[in-house]
């Protein structure tokens, strides 16, 4: 991956957070693990909501779950408004999907992750869960390329002049949904390769921006909102372009939506709306995947493999760890 100029001036959290990040994800993918291809997807999920939060109260921050597990009504831990870490250090925001791909992880296919990110307090849109409208590409691209309401094939045929190839070699990313069927002919009418995925689009967006070393050139369609932030979050180290607005199609939707401060429904974000500031991300592999390896049981040892990047620096990290087994 690229890293590019910061654009932050100043870092609100300290760099040793990175590290105390790799350790709740690392954490919640172990546990979630153990629940692989046992296809029990509630428990896959409450194992690694518990570690998660678990590793969370060690953690020097004084933090504020704004994406979890739901209203706290619902969601015992990790809910919206949660205070987590250790009261100490600095006020932040968090935003976590302790398991992104709970049917993967219970099938023991690819690109099940834990995810987190954090950022300085009021960096993380607080997103109800509904549906977002997501399009992203890669950097080098002109600002403003791209239009949540442009048609999808106009905005590809756009890329690909940019890029200087056809419209045929141009592959797109989009999540393998009944809902996304008229896209999907959209798209193959035009000529225009489709990699359709089964579940995970945080990782299929961080796939359409990294197009060097995965080959796809841009993420279309709509997943839940909670990822989009998340999404967000790593784009805003790796660079890219991101576009996304709310699908506030009901009277409840934008009634929880006002509630939680949104007062434009129909407003498009860019990846700095969704996450400001200085932003750390974090993600675990479960499973194997394109993105990261999943948990490695060895003879003495279990094996985890990370990815964290932080917007202030634009780094992006590769960690692979050593546990020893207990």
């Amino acid at each position: 991956m690229t890293l590019l100029e910061t654009d932050a001036p100043r870092a609100a959290i300290d760099r040793s957070l990175t590290l105390e990040l790799v350790r709740v994800t690392e954490r919640a993918a172990l546990a979630a693990a153990q629940w692989r291809g046992k296809g029990d997807e509630k428990a896959a999920d409450h194992a690694a909501v518990e570690a998660m939060r678990a590793e969370l109260g060690r953690v020097h921050v004084s933090g504020r779950i704004v994406i979890g597990e739901g209203e706290r009504d619902a969601a015992p831990m990790l809910y919206i408004g949660e205070e987590v870490g250790k009261g100490t250090g600095p006020e932040v925001d968090i935003a976590v999907d302790p398991l992104e791909g709970t049917t993967l992880c219970a099938k023991n296919q690819p690109d099940s992750l834990c995810v987190l990110a954090m950022a300085e307090r009021g960096g993380l849109l607080n997103a109800p869960d509904v549906y977002m409208d997501k399009v992203a590409i890669g950097a080098g691209y002109p600002a403003g390329l791209l239009d949540i309401e442009a048609e999808p094939t106009d905005t590809i045929k756009e890329l690909a002049r940019l890029k200087g190839v056809p419209v045929h070699h141009i592959t797109a990313s989009v999540l393998d949904r009944p809902r996304h069927a008229r896209l999907i002919d959209s798209l193959r009418g035009a000529g225009v390769a489709v990699k359709l995925i089964s579940d995970g689009d945080i990782a299929g967006i961080i796939h359409a921006v990294n197009t060097e070393e995965t080959g796809i050139d841009i993420y279309l369609g709509s997943g839940g909102a909670p990822e989009g932030v998340l999404a967000a979050a790593a784009l805003r180290a790796i660079g890219g372009q991101m576009q996304a607005r709310l699908i506030l199609d009901t009277d409840d939707k934008r009634e929880r939506a006002r509630l939680m401060g949104i007062t434009d429904p129909a407003r498009r974000y860019g990846a700095a709306d969704l996450a400001s500031g200085d932003v750390l991300f974090a993600a675990t592999g479960v499973t194997d995947g394109s993105l990261l390896s999943g948990v490695k049981y060895r003879r003495d040892s279990i094996r985890t493999h990370t990815v964290v990047m932080r917007s202030w620096s634009r780094t992006v990290r590769w960690i692979s760890a050593e546990h020893q087994r207990g």
